[in-house]
């Protein structure tokens, strides 16, 4: 039995990983947010944001969000060390989570940009229990459920999105997550 060192814990999370073209291999959007998140430094909501529309240019939005720059700072050397999120920035956000038993609706705005995600149609509640890998190379236990219908707006504008059957966690890349942790 190993020692847990490094951890993150969260309630009222959101995750959705997709990418805006069929031809795409790697995903260029990422809205990771938790209503509240727990760390050894603090608590306060915080996520991920990946914004990539244009693949050949550099992402608009890339970094942890958070209410808290210590909270955010917290992530990358911590939860995502040996990723390419490792050295990802941490940018100031206004984080809202709206969570019921059959949909959810988050918003950040964070860098001039308003990241909305409604999801629906929502699965019953699962228990997961993920071994680390080599993406994420952290264990992960929680509670989700996977979403059938999810709607992304930036800035107001419905973009088009392909939802692939994995995310980069390892469980479905639109899903709902009451509560979790991360644990390395």
């Amino acid at each position: 039995m190993s020692n847990v060192t490094k951890w993150m814990s969260w309630e009222g999370g959101v995750d959705l990983v997709a990418v805006t073209s069929p031809d795409l291999q790697m995903p260029n959007v990422i809205v990771h947010l938790g209503r509240m998140v727990n760390t050894p430094v603090g608590n306060a909501p915080s996520g991920m944001i990946f914004w990539q529309p244009d693949t050949n240019a550099a992402p608009l939005v890339m970094g942890f969000v958070s209410t808290n720059p210590k909270v955010g700072a917290y992530f990358g050397p911590n939860i995502f060390a040996d990723t390419p999120f490792e050295q990802a920035p941490v940018l100031d956000a206004q984080i809202e989570i709206i969570t019921t038993a059959t949909s959810a609706y988050s918003k950040c705005v964070v860098g001039g940009f308003t990241f909305e995600v409604e999801m629906s149609d929502l699965s019953a509640p699962y228990l997961i229990n993920r071994t680390p890998s080599a993406m994420p190379p952290f264990h992960q236990q929680g509670v989700e459920m996977s979403c059938g219908k999810t709607i992304l707006k930036v800035n107001g504008e419905v973009i088009n999105i392909i939802i692939p059957p994995v995310g980069i966690t390892g469980g479905p890349a639109s899903v709902v997550s009451p509560n979790g942790v991360y644990a390395r």
